[in-house]
């Protein structure tokens, strides 16, 4: 069991994983595995449980039941087999790499930006 939110692991295909991203989309999925393996980490990758189905409301006599809800984004859980590694100190503590030899910035990491701008730490960038 984890200390915190910021650094769980469970087990994931029988292998005790670091819990990298829960409920990632198979685009973000590609983008951390590249990026993981890229860094020597061993990367695992399992479909994500559906989430629980709150119970069909009691309907009354003649009336006709609603159409079923739409199914669920197919998501999965990332996670790494060093039960080490903690994304947010990967991160913030500039350990990962880029292919093309930058540092993994927030931005990077949270894909909202295409390129890793590391040459300024991102305490001192500007809002």
């Amino acid at each position: 069991m984890a200390i915190n939110k910021n650094h769980e692991f469970e087990e994931l295909n029988g292998v005790k994983c670091a819990i990298v991203e829960k409920f990632a989309t198979e685009d973000r999925v590609s983008f951390l595995k590249e990026l993981l393996e890229f860094n020597g980490y061993e990367v695992v990758v399992v479909p994500s449980p559906p989430p629980k189905a709150a119970p069909a409301p009691k309907l009354a006599e003649g009336e006709t039941p609603p159409p079923p809800p739409p199914p669920p984004p197919t998501t999965f859980t990332v996670g790494v087999t060093n039960i080490f590694f903690n994304p947010t100190n990967a991160v913030y503590g500039r350990l990962l790499k880029t292919k093309g030899g930058h540092i993994v910035t927030p931005a990077y990491w949270l894909q909202k930006d295409p390129v890793s701008h590391d040459d300024i730490p991102y305490y001192e960038q500007s809002l």
